[in-house]
């Protein structure tokens, strides 16, 4: 069996207890988790963030099943990772992503390897949207 069980983008909000199921596995003692929320607050912000948008390239869930893939190689890591588009409130998830393996130290590093591989690699861009209805795109990744 593949070591991605699920590696999608998706327009409804995001299951985390879904993803745990996913990596579900009798020989794994360790399962992490992270979640990715909208929070109101940005460095760059003048204003309250009220909003996220985010839009991603027609090959971004590809690119987001080669990352989970990567990020698993070598290892008896599993993962399931999801990342939202469209429009998020605030406290919303953007990002979910659960990874189990033997061990806790992989589980985390495997974990840690997708988020952080999501935020330079994934092509997702996102609209940062301010109560005072300023806007700011912000880049690649999550």
């Amino acid at each position: 069996m593949s070591a991605v069980r699920i590696a999608r983008l998706s327009e409804e909000p995001l299951d985390l207890d879904a993803h745990l199921r996913a990596v579900e596995d009798d020989a794994s003692g360790a399962v992490t988790t992270f979640v990715g929320r909208v929070r109101n607050t940005d460095p760059d912000a003048a204003d309250a963030v009220i909003a996220l948008e985010y839009s991603a390239h027609p090959d971004a869930p590809a690119v987001l099943e080669r990352i989970a893939a990567a990020a698993a190689e070598g290892t008896d890591a599993i993962v399931a990772v999801s990342h939202r588009v469209g429009r998020l409130d605030v406290g919303e998830a953007a990002v979910v992503i659960a990874v189990a393996s033997g061990h806790r130290a992989e589980a985390f590093e495997v974990c840690r390897r997708v988020i952080e591989t999501i935020k330079t690699d994934l092509p997702v861009w996102k609209r940062q949207v301010e109560a005072d209805g300023t806007t700011q795109w912000k880049g690649l990744g999550g």
